[in-house]
């Protein structure tokens, strides 16, 4: 049963292998059809890109980043950061 779902994840990993450059459209293409703003989809993407470039990381592992408690933190960032924690374990959202 293992070997058999290792076979299909590396065969989907092949296969699959060319639509991971198409996902970064995604996130816009999402925007746009909700929105129906083409520039409102551009500045996402653009914004998206541009935070890319100078921070090397994308916009989630930033925010993820920032809701780690530092020493140097004050007692209000404490404080928030701890509220999120607690509010992603009521919402079930461990992962986010």
């Amino acid at each position: 049963m293992i070997l058999k779902k290792l076979i299909v994840g590396i065969f989907l990993l092949f296969v699959l292998n060319g639509c991971v450059q198409n996902t970064a459209f995604l996130g816009p293409a999402y925007t746009f059809a909700t929105s129906g703003s083409v520039y409102q989809a551009g500045l996402s993407y653009g914004s998206d890109k541009a935070v890319m470039k100078v921070t090397g990381k994308s916009t989630g592992e930033n925010i993820k980043e920032m809701l780690v408690v530092k020493e140097k933190d004050s007692e209000f960032q404490k404080l928030v950061k701890k509220r999120i924690k607690e509010t992603r374990k009521k919402l079930n959202l461990p992962n986010q």
